[in-house]
């Protein structure tokens, strides 16, 4: 990782929360050229992690639903453009974890974009079957992890 000092941590102020729908737009959908949404219902209901570094720029954010008693879906994980490979998407999926063990959850699954594949497998995810095409071209991959160390 960057040696500069950086913390995943929910979202405290209406600026950190317009910073962090602001990247998840700007990776994951301005792109490809898409209108939003840059937020849908899961989000009231979900919990949400981002990394910033200690001016407070936005780095990485990610958001985990709990899909049932024992599962959680971490979705919305994008590293801004430039601060890639740089460990922060490893932090942040770390925290998402956590939070996870947290609340109790024994697993997590997620839907992975083709490239974003071999990052995952790097955390112990395991690709379950090839999924949909999202805007005629990413390939998604559905994948999951069995979390240990469950509180």
């Amino acid at each position: 990782m960057s040696s500069e000092r950086v913390e995943a941590r929910e979202p405290r102020s209406d600026a950190e929360w317009t910073a962090y729908y602001a990247l998840r737009w700007r990776v994951l959908r301005a792109p490809w050229q898409q209108q939003g949404p840059e937020r849908d219902e899961s989000d009231a209901i979900s919990t949400h992690r981002m990394v910033c570094n200690r001016q407070g720029q936005v780095l990485a954010v990610g958001q985990l639903h709990r899909v049932d008693d024992a599962t959680g879906q971490i979705r919305f994980m994008a590293v801004d453009t430039g601060q890639q490979r740089k460990g922060y998407g490893s932090l942040l999926l770390n925290a998402l974890e956590q939070a996870a063990r947290e609340l109790g959850l024994h697993s997590i699954i997620l839907q992975a974009r083709e490239n974003a594949v071999p990052f995952y497998r790097q955390h112990g995810y395991h690709t379950v079957e090839k999924t949909f095409l999202l805007f005629d071209e990413i390939q998604h991959y559905l994948m999951s992890k069995q979390l240990d160390g469950v509180s």
